[in-house]
């Protein structure tokens, strides 16, 4: 049968209020006067969904009755099948709770779980909406930088062995695979992170919602089926939004084996105004339903896609960038790379790259200070739209340290 797919489309999403594209939005983001700036920033993909996600939400428009509904049956199912053909995860339907999106349901989770002024462990760069949930809830981040050892980075298990044997430490967040830098955590890596947690009495929140966006070469371990340990004592956050590209139909599941966490969890979204029963929305959950059914071949060409897009933004930078480096990318389509060795202060780079270059990039101070001189490419966009960002960013930068940009190393 023939693919009807093309990663290579450029699709047009002016006027659909895409927040990537929305002039307003990338003109509230990075200044006034940046609305036309080339959004290589926020993680959606600009690629089409896959057809049987489309004509599952045709055929459910087609009754014309949107009404209050459950959670459509097809869901469950599909997901459990997902997980345990992907994964080798046998999820119970029982362990399902559904929410409109994995942030949302972190914040529910610091919320329920810790108090004001409890401190809740990250490991930095990482994803900026963590930090935001601890503090706008008024707990204490509890810092366990990553390290970058060689050519990847790694945990800091002395440090994280210190930090949490800290009284207030309650929870860890745990970004598997981690954004922004592109690992995917080895089953012994989660071991000793899950261990240390559960010497210490600290509940951890697994979010793997890029768990289905691995390079080749490299597998994903859903934390909790290292051990009966860790299932009972971890909450996972899953979701089919970054996968097949859906985040805008604003479904998520969250895993909880363990019944009395469940229950708690359940409460609190209760008590906010959710009802369980009906979270996440109508064609989240029958979109996400056909794709877990239906989009495994494309989701196979997807990475394969995503993995050529990565060799030529590393082999274009590295090669007319000396001094630049670009982290290998084991899993999520997102690209962490170092400017740090070019010369350039974080706030000259910035205006560099959003004045002359004319690209939108997620800084990477914005994931925490350890982040500063970094910056996040997302390539899930045809080939032609991130060659005309890569040519831009290298061209920009080398006018401003001339064509020997390895000279200014330190």
């Amino acid at each position: 049968m023939p693919k009807d797919w093309d990663f290579d489309e450029i699709v047009d999403r002016e006027g659909t209020a895409s927040m990537k594209w929305e002039p307003g939005v990338l003109s509230a983001i990075f200044g006034k006067g940046k609305e036309n700036l080339l959004p290589l920033w926020v993680a959606d993909m600009d690629f089409k969904c896959p057809t049987v996600v489309r004509k599952a939400m045709e055929k459910r428009l087609e009754h014309q009755i949107y009404g209050y509904s459950l959670v459509d049956p097809s869901y469950f199912p599909a997901l459990i099948s997902w997980y345990q053909r992907r994964h080798q995860w046998e999820i119970d339907e029982k362990w399902i709770i559904t929410t409109p999106g994995i942030v949302p349901a972190i914040n529910y989770i610091v919320q329920r779980f810790s108090k004001p002024g409890d401190k809740v462990l990250i490991q930095t760069p990482v994803y900026y909406p963590f930090a935001r949930a601890i503090q706008n809830n008024g707990r204490r981040i509890l810092d366990n930088p990553l390290q970058i050892v060689g050519d990847h980075y790694h945990m800091d298990f002395a440090d994280l062995e210190k930090k949490a044997r800290d009284p207030r430490a309650k929870m860890a967040i745990l970004c598997s695979p981690h954004n922004p830098v592109g690992r995917v955590w080895t089953r012994e890596e989660l071991e000793k992170f899950g261990n240390i947690c559960i010497k210490n009495n600290i509940l951890i929140i697994s979010d793997e919602i890029h768990c289905d966006l691995i390079m080749p070469g490299f597998k994903h371990t859903c934390f909790p089926t290292i051990s009966e340990a860790f299932a009972q004592n971890s909450i996972t956050g899953l979701a089919a939004s970054k996968t097949f590209n859906l985040a805008g139909l604003h479904q998520s599941s969250i895993i909880i084996p363990n019944a009395g966490l469940r229950q708690e969890l359940s409460s609190q979204i209760e008590n906010l105004g959710f009802a369980n029963s009906i979270g996440g929305t109508l064609f989240g959950a029958i979109s996400a339903a056909a794709a877990f059914n239906g989009a495994e071949p494309w989701l196979e060409d997807l990475i394969i896609y995503l993995h050529d897009n990565f060799m030529y933004l590393k082999t274009y930078i590295e090669t007319r960038l000396p001094g630049a480096k670009v982290y290998d990318l084991q899993g999520t389509y997102l690209v962490w790379v170092d400017f740090r060795n070019l010369g350039l202060d974080c706030n000259k780079m910035t205006r560099i790259l959003e004045e002359d270059a004319n690209v939108a990039l997620d800084h990477g101070n914005w994931f925490g200070e350890n982040g500063a001189g970094f910056e996040r490419f997302n390539i899930a966009c045809p080939r032609s739209i991130l060659i005309k960002a890569a040519e831009s960013v290298v061209s920009a930068i080398k006018k401003h340290i001339g064509n020997h940009a390895g000279h200014n190393q330190k």
